[in-house]
Formats: structure tokens, C-alpha cells, sequence
């Protein structure tokens, strides 16, 4: 059985999921200060997440890196999947940035010092983009690749009869 995967996504996929797991890993045991500080940054940008007790919020935010690092570093999760969880993932990482004062320079893209350690994470939207359009555009069907070989091998049965036929 072959892979939902081919050879040139492997690197972006162990890049980006390496980092990402990494990152969860480290916010587990994130300690009351650490979460507070994720919670306040996020909640700034994002209104919706000032209900959420920021303990909780970082332990989902853990667990959330978590499970993106491992759909890109699991073979078995089909590419467009790992670059649909990517590109959402990275997408919010990109919301702080364009939505949080003092990340940019006025009136322009480019990142301030404050915000360049963020601006950075545009690498993973990169990538993520690339995994979604390669696993879904890129690829033929399953289907599509068994009936193209039966449909050979058909054309090579018909080759053959016409010439012993002629």
C-alpha cells in the first residue's frame, strides 16, 4: 500500500511538524504566568477567547500544536489534511500579527522588532498552502490512476490482436 505522501513533501512536512510539536510540548506544564501571558496576546486579537480561563486556553493551545505536529509528521494523514491543519493553524499565527498594534510598521507590512518573531510564522503559511494545493490539485484520484492502468492495459490487449490479426 503506498503512502498519501510523496518524496518532496516530506521535508516541508518534518520542518514545519517537528517545530509545531516541539512548540506544544513545551507549553504542557505552562505555569499560571506563561498562560496568562497566551491568553492576554491571543485574546487581544481575538475578542471571542476573553471567556476562556487562560489555563485552559493554553492547554488547548498545547494540545492544538500538538495535534497539527503530528498530522504533519504522520505518513498516513493525507497531505491535503496536514496542509488544511497547517494553513489554519498558521492563518491565526498571521491574524495576530496583521491585527496586533505595534507588531508592524505603520502603514506597512513589514514587522517592528516586537513583531518580528511573529511575522516569521509566514514560512508555515507557505507551506501549509503548498501541502493543501499539492494534496488536493497535484494529485489523481485513486480511481483516476487504477482506470488509466486498466485502461493500458486494455489498449496493449488491443495492439496486440490487430497485429495478429493483420
Amino acid at each position: 500500500m503506498a503512502l498519501p505522501i510523496t518524496l518532496s513533501e516530506i521535508a516541508p512536512r518534518i520542518s514545519a511538524g517537528a517545530f509545531i510539536l516541539n512548540s506544544g510540548l513545551g507549553k504542557r506544564g505552562a505555569d499560571e504566568g506563561t498562560a496568562a501571558g497566551l491568553h492576554g496576546f491571543a485574546s487581544g486579537t481575538y475578542p471571542f477567547l476573553k471567556s476562556v480561563d487562560p489555563a485552559t486556553f493554553a492547554k488547548a493551545l498545547a494540545y492544538g500544536e500538538i495535534a497539527v505536529g503530528t498530522a504533519l509528521l504522520t505518513p498516513f494523514v493525507p497531505t491535503a489534511v496536514a496542509g488544511a491543519a497547517l494553513t489554519a493553524f498558521s492563518g491565526g499565527l498571521l491574524g495576530l500579527y496583521l491585527n496586533t498594534p505595534g507588531m508592524r510598521k505603520p502603514g506597512s507590512l513589514a514587522p517592528t522588532q516586537e513583531g518580528l518573531s511573529v511575522a516569521k510564522d509566514v514560512w508555515l503559511l507557505g507551506i501549509g498552502v503548498g501541502l493543501l494545493t499539492r494534496g488536493t490539485i497535484d494529485r489523481e484520484p485513486r480511481r483516476v490512476r487504477k482506470a488509466a492502468k486498466t485502461l493500458a492495459k486494455a489498449n496493449k490487449k488491443v495492439a496486440k490482436a490487430a497485429a495478429r490479426a493483420e
